[in-house]
């Protein structure tokens, strides 16, 4: 999981972040200790330390003085206001670039990304129904 090139701690804060994102992690749960983040992912305490310190600066994380670090109260709207924002810096607005230079307007676009969606759903609903079957065929066989 820890990938070749990237801070460590900035990778656990990125960990911590998509927990509390996806829900494992609600606001006001106690988040993993330093420790618990250093045994996981076998890296040295004070690396996982920073990242959560800084997510506390951040304000995601607050502490409970003897008790350990807690999930904040808007910690998960906030991470996801700033992803949003990070999301449409990276993909949206090269994506605008080039279809401007296509000649692409904003209806192009809409359609296009519909369509594609559309595609995709289909994809993994398809994906999903082998999954389901696999799995009934398999417990049938194992009875």
């Amino acid at each position: 999981m820890i990938e070749e090139g990237r801070a460590l701690f900035l990778q656990i804060a990125e960990s911590v972040e998509d927990s509390i994102i996806d829900g494992s992690l609600p606001e006001e749960s106690q988040a993993p200790s330093t420790n618990e983040l250093a045994a996981f992912f076998r890296i040295n305490p004070a690396t996982a330390a920073k990242g959560v310190n800084m997510l506390a600066d951040k304000g995601v994380l607050h502490k409970r003085r003897g008790i350990g670090m807690f999930v904040a109260p808007g910690a998960r709207d906030l991470l996801l206001a700033e992803r949003r924002t990070a999301f449409a810096d990276r993909f949206v607005d090269p994506l605008l670039v080039e279809a401007r230079k296509l000649g692409l307007g904003a209806d192009d676009l809409s359609r296009l990304i519909l369509d594609r969606a559309a595609t995709a759903d289909a994809v993994l609903a398809s994906s999903d129904r082998r999954r389901a079957e696999a799995s009934v065929t398999t417990e049938g066989t194992s009875r």
